[in-house]
């Protein structure tokens, strides 16, 4: 009787998906988001603290762009937020520019 109560919360565990192979996905934007993570850390020479993914926009047929603002800290403590848009050809998944913004905006 153990045995058959064992096999069946088996069962109904794998069918209801809580399985680790499920594990949440990895977005469309997490390469673009690292360039500009690294693209920003050596322009500004500062520390990241804040990462927001604002989206995606179509330019053109062969040029989309991603947009994060990062909020980061120089090394005298100051801290200020970098718009950061990377330009990309979303078929080839070549990089096209990425231009910076400062703001002190929160």
């Amino acid at each position: 009787m153990r045995m058959l109560i064992l096999a069946l919360m088996t069962v109904v565990l794998s069918l209801s998906g809580l399985s680790t192979s499920s594990a949440t996905a990895i977005p469309d934007y997490a390469k673009w988001g690292i360039i500009a993570v690294k693209e920003t850390q050596s322009k500004y020479n500062v520390d990241i603290l804040d990462y927001k993914h604002i989206g995606r926009t179509s330019l053109t047929a062969d040029q989309s762009r991603e947009q994060f603002k990062l909020w980061v800290r120089n090394k005298d403590g100051k801290q200020f937020a970098v718009f950061v848009n990377v330009d990309f050809n979303p078929s080839t998944q070549q990089l096209k520019k990425v231009q910076f913004t400062e703001s002190d905006r929160r």
